[in-house]
């Protein structure tokens, strides 16, 4: 009874727990939900007050860097605004104003490219004797055998024929177009004179604003609510000033060579250009399709119409590739992913409007998951940020049994860092994740066989391409060789004869051991650190698991070995590593011994009040265990040569 009792014990925790996670992660599930639902729904409901206060914000952002230095320069807050926005909104009206006056010089000479037109699709109509036409009659006659006849309508006795029935619109009168007109202008103007006024609010009471949002946020929070406006306010207007010059630079070039290209009123397209780019990924096109439709129209040849699309799409790659890297940074910080995404939700929730605010409501978006815990969740899907840390991402790969990613990840991380940084950043995390996974029965035995196999082969196959694969940082080659040499020197000053004959166990007269402490990912562990060891000029020799979880330790007198490395890797490692020093201590007591154990966490066991680990040093990484190596190889060396001169004496 009492072992079923604690049998049972642990499953009814453990449904107990899942039903009580289910109960909790439940309902915030739903909140979130329902929090997300009413979010867009005002948003949506009230985009007539948010929109111009969404613009406000964005130019306030922009604008409020200029401010500051002119308030810095001595001017008071309410003229050092009025100054910035009057200059601001004079040049946009400056540009509106151009843009007028080049799209009615474009009307006015629109009528008289009418012929070209007509020459171009006439000739479109005869081209290749006649086969637009011949595909156009084929469909035509495809499509009538396809549709079935209608079945004849014979009117029976008694039934009155369909009256047919004419629907007229009533012609728009020259008032009604009048008001339309006015309507919409009168629209906008008020739309941007309440943009005005928020800007210049926004831009005397900046601080005033700061202060309340940190107040509405709580006093708790003021730490988390200053880094969100700090980040959100640099993250914000450094991307906005980058943007402005990337894409006054776009409508420059692009103005330059369509005005080489003999296209009519360049200045216009240019201005086009600049301010159709704010729209991602599909503002070029836009801009692009009106100078090609010109060109189509005015110019007799054709090749200046796909002309047109390469000018645009080649500047925009030279753009994308020079300058966004060098202005941008990482500035942004949001996915290109994102942005699209982001672009169709805003131009569906606010219309063309929605667009151009897409980017800087998603830096704002991504800015606040990165601060707030509980909504973390946006910056994981928003920003620029690797979904997966490198470790993790090669972990996931094997488990997918996708061992040529796997190696291209390696391969890839191999071209910017050592073989000791791979093995500690990448490998011994891994392992860590494939042992966790194994003790809580999370991986059926053929994943858990070709994760560990797959991370041995590829130990066993780096080790030789560790340097070919590598490209830069000449200068850490150098530093390793400088290490080797020193390591050379070291093993020198070893004495012949402390060297042995090599053993029935497997154990020779090398220099160190490696030796696992209990599972495959040990001996894997210890793979590695050989690697290393041989790296700096020594020998190094590696154990079979098979040898240390038997009878390993029944030596012959006389071939114990000097210095042994015990490697363990979590989450176990602790107590596999003190099991098997123990007993190398108790059978040599004179060894060296360098426990490591692959984790911070464990390696903070031997620190505290725990059983003791019998190990002259120990190491939470490969790198150090290598340190640790060298210094015990270094101090046997010295021990042997001060007995050598004693002896000789």
């Amino acid at each position: 009874m009492p072992k079923q009792i604690l049998k049972r014990e642990p499953k009814e925790r453990q449904f107990q727990f899942v039903a009580e996670g289910n109960r909790s992660t439940s309902p915030a599930g739903s909140t979130i939900l329902l929090n997300f639902v009413i979010v867009v729904a005002v948003l949506y409901f009230a985009r007539v007050v948010l929109i111009p206060l969404a613009l406000a914000l964005l130019l306030a952002f922009m604008l409020a860097p200029l401010t500051i230095a002119l308030r810095r320069a001595g001017l008071g807050r309410a003229p050092s605004a009025l100054i910035v926005v009057l200059l601001a909104f004079v040049l946009l009206g400056l540009i509106g104003l151009l843009m007028a006056s080049q799209s009615g010089d474009l009307a006015r000479r629109l009528p008289g490219y009418q012929q070209n037109i007509h020459k171009k699709l006439e000739a479109l109509r005869t081209s290749g004797r006649g086969v637009i036409s011949r595909v156009t009659r084929s469909f035509h006659n495809v499509s009538e055998e396809l549709t079935p006849p209608a079945p004849p309508n014979k009117p029976q006795s008694g039934e009155q024929k369909p009256v047919p029935v004419e629907i007229r619109g009533q012609p728009f009168s020259p008032f009604d177009i009048v008001q339309k007109v006015l309507g919409s202008v009168l629209g906008i103007l008020m739309t941007s004179v309440i943009v005005i006024v928020f800007v210049i609010f926004m831009l005397i009471q900046r601080e005033d604003l700061r202060d309340r949002l940190i107040r509405l946020a709580g006093a708790r929070r003021v730490n988390t609510t200053t880094k969100v406006l700090d980040d959100a306010a640099y993250r914000v207007s450094r991307y906005l000033l980058a943007q402005l010059v990337v894409n006054l630079g776009f409508g420059i070039l692009a103005g330059l060579g369509l005005f080489f290209m003999g296209v009519p009123n360049p200045l216009l397209w240019a201005l086009v250009a600049a301010l159709l780019r704010y729209v991602p990924y599909l503002g070029i096109w836009i801009a692009a399709v009106m100078p090609a439709a010109l060109c189509f129209a005015v110019d007799p040849a054709w090749w200046k119409v796909p002309a047109v699309f390469g000018l645009y799409f080649g500047i925009d790659l030279l753009m994308y590739n020079l300058a966004e890297p060098f202005l941008y940074g990482s500035s942004a910080g949001v996915s290109p992913m994102a942005i699209l995404v982001a672009a169709v939700f805003w131009a569906w929730l606010w219309g063309p409007v929605g667009l151009l605010l897409a980017t800087p409501l998603t830096v704002c978006v991504v800015v606040i998951g990165r601060n707030v815990p509980s909504l973390e969740f946006l910056s994981i899907l928003f920003s620029d940020d690797p979904g997966l840390k490198p470790e993790t991402r090669f972990y996931q790969r094997l488990l997918a049994m996708d061992a040529d990613e796997a190696t291209e990840i390696a391969e890839h991380f191999l071209k910017h860092k050592s073989l000791a940084e791979f093995y500690d950043e990448i490998m011994i995390p891994a392992l860590t994740l494939a042992e966790m996974d194994r003790h809580q029965g999370r991986t059926d035995q053929t994943r858990q066989e070709f994760v560990l196999g797959n991370m041995r082969l590829l130990v066993e196959d780096l080790a030789d391409r560790a340097e070919e694969l590598r490209e830069d940082e000449p200068s850490k080659k150098a530093d390793e060789n400088g290490a080797h040499a020193n390591a050379n020197q070291v093993a020198q000053t070893q004495s012949p004869s402390n060297k042995e004959e090599s053993g029935p166990s497997g154990l020779s007269g090398a220099s160190v051991f490696c030796l696992p402490a209990r599972d495959e990912a040990d001996e894997i562990a210890a793979l590695m650190l050989a690697q290393l060891i041989r790296e700096r000029g020594l020998e190094a020799r590696t154990l079979p698991l098979q040898t240390v979880a038997g009878d390993f330790l029944k030596l012959p007198e006389g071939r114990k070995p000097s210095l042994a490395s015990v490697l363990a890797v979590p989450p176990y490692g602790y107590t596999g590593a003190r099991h098997v020093c123990r007993r190398l201590h108790e059978r040599f007591p004179e060894l060296k011994l360098v426990a490591v154990i692959l984790s911070e966490r464990d390696g903070e066991y031997p620190r505290q009040p725990k059983p003791g680990l019998p190990a002259t040093q120990f190491a939470t990484s490969l790198r150090r265990a290598v340190e640790a190596v060298l210094s015990e190889v270094g101090a046997n060396a010295e021990a042997s040569q001060a007995a050598m001169s004693r002896a000789a004496a």
